[in-house]
């Protein structure tokens, strides 16, 4: 039975034996650590072999033995997962100090190189200390010594193998949310003007850009009918891919539902139900959606809980729509939103907004708040729509400066021309 080993399955409570090779092939800790001897001495392989008989039975170490260290390179090159050389230094063909730079060329950082030599022979030993060997032992060997030597240099592979893991994991990760950002930014309408067909009518720009690889707050516009625009904007709470994922489903169920024409409490109140049903996390969103009307300028808007949007008018002032008594959607099943008309004149533009502007901090926290943007908006009445969402954003950097940006900072503005 010594090639077999038990353990105890937490599920079924029972010991299963497997031979010792498979435990092997499915743990990666039992790989045995692979170490290279080279050495012109025929009488070192034995030596070695034998005193570490245990753990070469026991799968811990495998040996591989060269005799100089063109002989090494040879068999470095064909294996690939050497964990440890042990060099003499001097050997003919090529000496050991040789072979560690060409070890070293090989940029490996996992694969330490324990130099030999005799006691004498310090100013090699330095030399190879210097060229980046891990340790040293010196001849005759204390294979008790090498032995404590090799176990410090497993400790430093196991901690490089496990960063070098981490750190591809982490490039994959980063990797995959590159291009969920591409896919989060695709889904977003970015052709504008997005109605061409009425362009002597509306002028409408939008823009959103996430604090983080991927972000909660989305905008979006569609054509109901010949006369009729539906356009929302949305922040979720939190941040990140949770909050990306739950962005996609939002975005996705108002747009269906809204494109059916219903009226946008009725389109808040059916995508609420689904959304707080399916909600993870406590999560939510604030949404405002409205439709406009291409023809007489009409909105009739639901607002879930979002910023209250600024109205800009011609003739320069500039109105807050009044404070939403709706909450936020997905918090609540089977709340019933209302409607609320508002009336547009020709050269008013509806500026709509997330909190990641208004909350946008500087260098000594302060924020850049309601009365920045709207000072900032008084300026703007004349102004496209695309114009008058540059120099926000503009305004909002430079109010910034070096401070990190911490929340999505998206924009939607709505002009009647």
């Amino acid at each position: 039975m010594r090639h077999f080993r038990g353990f105890f399955h937490k599920k079924f409570g029972y010991v299963v034996f497997l031979p010792y090779f498979c435990i092997r092939n499915i743990i990666p800790n039992f790989m045995p650590v692979k170490i290279l001897s080279v050495d012109d001495e025929m009488d070192l392989e034995l030596l070695l072999t034998q005193y570490f008989r245990r753990q070469i039975r026991k799968g811990e170490y495998e040996f591989k033995f060269a005799h100089n260290g063109l002989e090494a390179l040879t068999i470095l090159l064909k294996e690939k997962d050497f964990d440890i050389i042990l060099s003499d230094i001097n050997m003919p063909e090529m000496d050991g100090l040789t072979l560690l730079t060409k070890i070293n060329e090989m940029q490996n950082p996992a694969l330490k190189c324990i130099m030999v030599s005799a006691y004498g022979d310090m100013g090699n030993i330095r030399q190879a200390m210097n060229n980046g060997a891990f340790d040293f032992a010196t001849k005759p060997i204390d294979l008790d010594d090498l032995s404590v030597t090799i176990e410090k240099a497993i400790e430093q592979i196991r901690y490089i193998k496990t960063m070098q893991k981490e750190h591809t994991q982490l490039e994959s990760i980063k990797g995959d949310l590159a291009v969920a950002r591409e896919i989060q930014q695709a889904i977003l309408p970015r052709i504008f003007p997005p109605f061409p067909e009425n362009a002597h009518q509306l002028d409408i720009a939008a823009s959103m850009n996430a604090a983080k690889d991927v972000g909660g707050d989305f905008y979006d516009f569609f054509r109901i009918d010949d006369d009729h625009i539906g356009f929302v904007i949305a922040d979720v709470s939190g941040k990140g891919v949770p909050a990306a994922i739950f962005m996609a489903v939002s975005r996705t169920l108002i747009r269906a539902t809204g494109i059916r024409g219903v009226l946008p409490s009725e389109c808040m109140t059916y995508s609420n139900s689904l959304l707080a049903k399916e909600s993870v996390n406590s999560m939510f969103v604030t949404v405002f959606y409205g439709i406009y009307n291409i023809q007489t300028g009409e909105v009739i808007y639901t607002n879930a809980g979002h910023n209250p949007p600024y109205l800009m008018k011609a003739n320069g002032t500039i109105e807050q729509l009044p404070l939403s008594k709706d909450i936020v959607a997905g918090a609540i099943d089977e709340y019933q939103y209302k409607d609320v008309k508002l009336q547009m004149e020709h050269g008013d533009t509806l500026l709509l907004y997330t909190d990641g502007v208004t909350e946008a901090t500087n260098t000594v926290f302060e924020e850049y708040g309601e009365g920045r943007l709207k000072a900032l908006l008084e300026k703007q009445t004349k102004a496209d729509c695309l114009q008058i969402i540059d120099n926000i954003k503009a305004d909002v950097k430079v109010f910034a400066g070096d401070a990190e940006q911490s929340d999505d900072i998206t924009l939607l503005a709505l002009k009647r021309k």
